[in-house]
């Protein structure tokens, strides 16, 4: 989603449909992910495998849902949420070539066809630009019409998405992540005990060593300021230096432990070659 707004956005949440299955291979399912952008917009991600002769009604009134949903009673309308509605869908929704569209709200002038625009107290007032700001945003992304041939950083998220596979040369925002669950993904059930054991571990160790280093800096900061010699100082730097040793064991562990991983990867592409 940060390649398709350009921009970074946060998770607000992440609601399942009824129609989520549990076996990745079941391609029925729809997936409904909620996401809050910049100055409290909203991102409604809708991923839909099933042709729906409805589905522009559906974008509607998801859309329209979001909007009620985040509004209280009594608060003026100036505070209605800008709502992106995302589209991901793998069958042939309406009748066009290209594979993203994007909609937006504009008013035209039925005798002048000039464009409606906002007021200069309008801007300063909503802070927006535009007309279109204020109102919904569509984005429709017909995966089954992309011909794999990825042209820029969301073409390769569209690849992944369709291909479920990333490939080595591709720099798009995100898809490290994405590619370090997919490799996760297609480990065996063993495996991924084993890593997820792994990762706790690391987790807990991380907060040890940040702990521990809070308590040497503060247990020689205290006996510096209470005694007042040079060794309460120096015990602390002596704890501190003890503390950034494990630090660089860890970190040799953690590379360790990456070389594996890579050499796993390394291995199941040879398995899918």
């Amino acid at each position: 989603m940060s390649e398709l707004l350009r921009r970074k956005i946060m998770i607000k949440s992440i609601g399942e449909s009824e129609g989520n299955k549990s076996d990745k291979n079941d391609k029925t399912n729809c997936v409904d992910i909620l996401v809050e952008a910049d100055d409290h917009e909203l991102v409604l991600i809708e991923l839909q495998y099933d042709s729906v002769d409805e589905y522009f009604h559906r974008m509607l009134y998801g859309v329209s849902k979001s909007i009620t949903e985040y509004m209280q009673a009594g608060f003026p309308y100036a505070d209605v949420r800008k709502v992106y509605s995302v589209n991901i869908v793998y069958f042939d929704l309406g009748a066009g070539d290209d594979y993203v569209y994007h909609g937006t709200t504009h008013f035209t002038g039925l005798h002048t066809q000039t464009q409606l625009e906002l007021s200069e107290k309008q801007k300063q007032l909503y802070h927006k630009t535009t007309i279109g700001d204020i109102y919904p945003e569509y984005y429709i992304i017909k995966i089954t019409g992309f011909n794999n041939v990825a042209k820029d950083t969301l073409d390769q998220w569209i690849y992944y998405l369709k291909n479920n596979r990333i490939e080595d040369h591709f720099t798009a925002q995100g898809l490290d992540r994405a590619k370090e669950l997919l490799l996760f993904d297609n480990l065996s059930r063993a495996e991924k005990e084993s890593y997820l054991r792994e990762a706790d571990a690391k987790v807990m160790r991380d907060a040890e060593i940040r702990t521990a280093l809070t308590d040497g800096e503060i247990k020689g900061e205290e006996k510096g300021r209470a005694e007042g010699r040079a060794e309460g100082r120096a015990e602390g730097e002596a704890e501190r230096a003890q503390l950034k040793s494990e630090l660089q064991e860890k970190e040799k562990k953690e590379a360790e432990m990456a070389a594996r991983i890579a050499e796993l990867e390394r291995l199941l592409s040879g398995n899918q070659g």
